[in-house]
C-alpha cells in the first residue's frame, strides 16, 4: 500500500464518523423538535377553567390576548402554534366556549375552530313587564336588551307567530331554558314560540277548552291569580274564584289589574280615584277578562287556572294579620266584613296608599 493509500484510508473513515455523529446528532434535533411539538399538539394546556366569549367580528389576536391576560394557557406558544397549523385565524366562530382544566391544544383548537359552544341555562321569572323580561334575558345572551324588547313591538312578525301586541306576552313562559350564548332576538322569540306550542299540549288545550278559555285567556288569568296570592296552596282557590265570576258574568275588580293599569305595583291600598282609571285593563269598569296578561305568570298559575279548585266564593280580601293569605267568601255581605276587617289593619298601620 502507497503512502497516498493510507493517507485516504486514514482521511475516510474519519469523514465517516464526522457524518455519523452529524446524522446522530441532527436525529437527535430531530426529536427533541418532534416531542416538541408532539406536547405543543398534545399536552394538557388549560390550567383553570375557563369561559371564553367570543363576539361576532372578533378577531385571532383579540382571542389570543385574552387568553394571555386571562393566565389560562400552560403553553401559549403551543397554542399559537396548533392555531396557524389548523387555519383557525381564518375560521373563527362567534361563541361561549368553556376552556376545561387538561385540555389539551388540539382538543382547544378544534372546538373553537369548529364552533362547539357551551350551552347556557337561560332563566326568567317573576317577571311582570316587558322591560323586565329584556333585561333578563340580555344577561345570559348575545341579544341585547333593545333588541329583545322590540319584539313586542313588531306587529308583522307578532301576528305571523299568532298573537297580537297584547297577548304576545302569553307566548314567553317563565322556565329555565338552554341556549347559546351567540342566540338573537329574532332565534329567541322563535324558540319560545317552540316552547309555548309543547306546553300546550293536548292535554291543556282540552282542560282549557273545558272552562271555554284560549290558551291565551288561560295565561291572562293566571297572570291576574299569580298576582293576587304569593302563596302557592292558594293558587287553585283563587283561580276557581275568577273562574266562577267569569261563569256568572261578573266583573272580576281584580286589584292587581288596577295596579297594572296605573303602572304601579307598589300599591299598598287601591283607591277610588284608582278605580276610575280609563283603561281596558281595569277590571272594575269592565266585564271578562283583560286583552292581554298583567304579568308573565308562571307554569305553577297558568295549571292552577287548568286544575281549579271547584267551590262557591265569589269574594276575596287580604287578611288582616298581612300573612300574604286571603279570607273568602260566598256572599257579598260576608267579604264586606272581611274588607272592613282588612281596611281597619291598614289604617292601624297608617297604610294609607
Amino acid at each position: 500500500m502507497t503512502i497516498d493509500q493510507k493517507s485516504s484510508a486514514m482521511i475516510f473513515p474519519r469523514i465517516g464518523k464526522f457524518i455519523i455523529i452529524f446524522f446522530a446528532f441532527a436525529l437527535v434535533i430531530v426529536g427533541i423538535r418532534a416531542y416538541q411539538l408532539y406536547g405543543y399538539v398534545f399536552a394538557k394546556n388549560v390550567k383553570s377553567e375557563y369561559i371564553l366569549l367570543i363576539p361576532e367580528n372578533s378577531t385571532y389576536s383579540q382571542i389570543s390576548d385574552s387568553l394571555q391576560i386571562n393566565d389560562i394557557l400552560v403553553n401559549q406558544k403551543a397554542f399559537k402554534w396548533v392555531a396557524k397549523k389548523k387555519s383557525y385565524p381564518t375560521n373563527i366562530k362567534p361563541g361561549r366556549y368553556l376552556l376545561k382544566i387538561g385540555m389539551n391544544t388540539n382538543q382547544i383548537v378544534n372546538m373553537l375552530r369548529a364552533g362547539i359552544q357551551e350551552p347556557v341555562d337561560v332563566t326568567f321569572n317573576n317577571v311582570r313587564f316587558k322591560e323586565d323580561l329584556a333585561g333578563k334575558v340580555s344577561k345570559y345572551i348575545q341579544a341585547d336588551s333593545i333588541s329583545i324588547l322590540n319584539l313586542f313591538s313588531d306587529e308583522k312578525k307578532i301576528k305571523e307567530y299568532g298573537f297580537n301586541t297584547e297577548t304576545f306576552r302569553t307566548m314567553f313562559i317563565p322556565n329555565t331554558y338552554e341556549f347559546y350564548w351567540t342566540t338573537s332576538a329574532e332565534e329567541f322569540a322563535k324558540r319560545m314560540k317552540v316552547e309555548y306550542d309543547r306546553f300546550w299540549n293536548e292535554s291543556r288545550k282540552a282542560k282549557a277548552e273545558k272552562i271555554a278559555l284560549s290558551p291565551e285567556e288561560v295565561t291572562t288569568l293566571a297572570s291576574i291569580v299569580q298576582s293576587e296570592t304569593v302563596k302557592a296552596d292558594e293558587l287553585k282557590t283563587v283561580a276557581g274564584l275568577y273562574i266562577n265570576r267569569l261563569k256568572k258574568g261578573i266583573r272580576l275588580q281584580a286589584d292587581p289589574t288596577i295596579k297594572y293599569a296605573v303602572g304601579d305595583y307598589s300599591l299598598k291600598r287601591v283607591l277610588t280615584i284608582h278605580l276610575e282609571i280609563e283603561s281596558p285593563y281595569n277590571t272594575y269598569k269592565y266585564a271578562g277578562l283583560p286583552p292581554g296578561p298583567i304579568a308573565f305568570p308562571e307554569v305553577s298559575a297558568i295549571d292552577a287556572v287548568l286544575n281549579f279548585e271547584e267551590h262557591k266564593y265569589l269574594y276575596m280580601c287580604a287578611k288582616e294579620d298581612f300573612s300574604g293569605y286571603h279570607n273568602f267568601a260566598k256572599t257579598l255581605i260576608k267579604h264586606n266584613r272581611n274588607a272592613a276587617k282588612y281596611r281597619r289593619a291598614l289604617d292601624k298601620n297608617r297604610i294609607y296608599k
